[in-house]
């Protein structure tokens, strides 16, 4: 994935062979809490979705890289996640002081990984190999099938620069609707639209930012 700061992107991701990557109640809220850990030191959440086989997370980049301090143990000492009544240690190494938003993303679907396979004592891959990002305030960077993918429904649309990030929110918030989980946005619970209207006061996105590209 190449990031730029100052841009927006949408970053995505699905269980491999589209298997199911959320188990449980408590397996969401373990992965927002990973999501805060991992992805806001580096840029501001402005919308996502969870889904129970893939994801979505709309980002505003702030930061590319962050020198971790030399007492940090989130990376090279035991971190400790409970699901349900099973405690796992997630074993993080890495020799370098900087950590990339890169890097930090793929810490957070490795160490989910581990978690969840320890809950279903399965092995191997959870997610697909690679984890997606497209920039959604380039459109040069943008295909005429931006949105053509696997993961929901398709918008083969030419429009203008700044829609795109009022596409890319609304796509990610009707993902549960597509999917005929739900009837309406805000009836699906894991998802950032509730916190958006105001029926839940969640401190994962940004609205503040999300002002600023005109999506609220």
């Amino acid at each position: 994935m190449i990031f730029e700061t100052g841009h927006l992107y949408h970053i995505y991701n699905q269980g491999n062979n589209r298997q199911r990557i959320f188990f449980k109640d408590e397996n969401y809220l373990l992965f927002l809490r990973k999501m805060r850990e991992y992805i806001i030191p580096y840029a501001d959440i402005l919308a996502w979705c969870l889904m129970p086989n893939h994801f979505h997370i709309m980002v505003y980049v702030n930061k590319l890289e962050i020198n971790r301090p030399e007492n940090q143990t989130t990376d090279s000492l035991s971190q400790r996640e409970t699901i349900g009544r099973r405690e796992v240690i997630c074993i993080e190494n890495k020799d370098s002081k900087l950590r990339t938003f890169n890097d930090s993303i793929g810490f957070l679907i490795r160490s989910y990984t581990q978690a969840i396979n320890k809950q279903e004592n399965r092995t191997g891959s959870l997610f697909k190999s690679h984890t997606k990002a497209e920039c959604v305030t380039k459109t040069e960077g943008i295909t005429p099938s931006y949105f053509n993918t696997s993961f929901g429904s398709q918008i083969n649309v030419r429009i203008p620069e700044e829609e795109y990030p009022i596409v890319c929110w609304n796509y990610i918030h009707k993902n549960p609707v597509a999917a005929k989980i739900v009837d309406r946005a805000e009836d699906y619970e894991y998802s950032s639209y509730r916190d958006f209207i105001g029926l839940r006061d969640g401190k994962l996105i940004n609205k503040n930012r999300a002002k600023e590209f005109g999506i609220i």
